[in-house]
């Protein structure tokens, strides 16, 4: 079976919109096409301006939406990494039923901008001293959003993320296996897999079949954010060559961070550059 994947971008690897106009939001998503990807992955973090999108008028999803097909671009995915600071696995109660609530707006979300995947992180509670249940509070959390998205239509998609809880695709599995649902999946962050020192081979063998989406950044270990392209320790021929074997296709988002720079294009192209020759060398096809 041949492999084959469609190549996006990080939000934050573009220049920002300014304010919530279809002005802005059509300059932002012309960036996506010009830089030469296929979709875009939007945010919903912890800074008050992407939180506040949790709670967007109709009116203000339609403006998106709008921008978007204008320009000709998927939303491919919503990366909801505000549980980093509203942790499922708080010990607060009070925490633990806003992240509950987080996960139920981001699934409407997503459901309203048509978006097919919300990329749900391995957070339990990443700014609090680990709690002996965190992990349970966690998986039940995952349970109760499973219905809203199969209803709704919005695949939930787990990352391995950095820190120390669900660190690796497979613990991802654990809770996807457990909860036996097409609508709750792996997302693989194959720089996360480096840095954290796992076996690439190992981990993506572990998620196969229920990889929905992957994320492709550069690493160090200790760095797992902002590190150039190429420049890390990610072993992208294994990894590539692993996803050609299972025959693997779909997106893979590529995640970087270029704090509105000017540069930013440039800096995009560039990675893309390097994501598709390492693909090619790996018999992967773009589309």
């Amino acid at each position: 079976m041949r492999s084959e994947v469609s190549l996006g971008i990080y939000e934050k690897a573009l220049v920002s919109p300014r304010e919530d106009t279809d002005g802005e939001w059509r300059a932002f998503m012309s960036q996506v096409p010009a830089c030469g990807f296929a979709f875009v992955d939007l945010s919903v973090d912890e800074s008050p301006e992407r939180a506040a999108r949790l709670q967007w008028t109709p009116s203000q999803r339609r403006t998106v939406q709008a921008a978007a097909r204008a320009e000709g671009v998927l939303i491919g995915g919503l990366c909801l990494s505000l549980h980093r600071a509203i942790g499922p696995g708080s010990a607060d109660p009070a925490t633990r039923h806003r992240a509950r609530t987080v996960m139920e707006e981001g699934i409407r979300l997503c459901h309203d901008l048509q978006i097919p995947v919300l990329q749900v992180a391995g957070y339990y509670c990443y700014y609090e001293p680990a709690h002996p249940d965190a992990e349970t509070w966690y998986h039940e959390m995952l349970e109760d959003a499973v219905p809203l998205a199969s209803r709704l239509g919005v695949v939930l998609g787990i990352e391995n993320v950095d820190g120390t809880d669900v660190t690796s695709v497979t613990k991802v599995m654990e809770h996807v296996e457990a909860i036996d649902s097409p609508y709750l999946q792996a997302y693989p962050d194959l720089g996360n897999i480096a840095e954290q020192g796992l076996d690439v081979a190992t981990e993506l063998a572990t998620g196969r079949g229920h990889m929905v989406a992957m994320h492709a950044k550069d690493v160090r270990r200790g760095e797992p954010r902002r590190v150039g392209m190429g420049s890390g320790i990610v072993d992208w021929e294994t990894s590539f060559a692993t996803l050609a074997n299972q025959g693997w296709s779909g997106r893979l988002m590529l995640e970087m961070w270029n704090d509105d720079s000017p540069e930013s294009a440039r800096r995009c192209v560039a990675a893309r550059h390097f994501l598709e020759s390492a693909l090619t060398k790996a018999h992967i096809t773009v589309i």
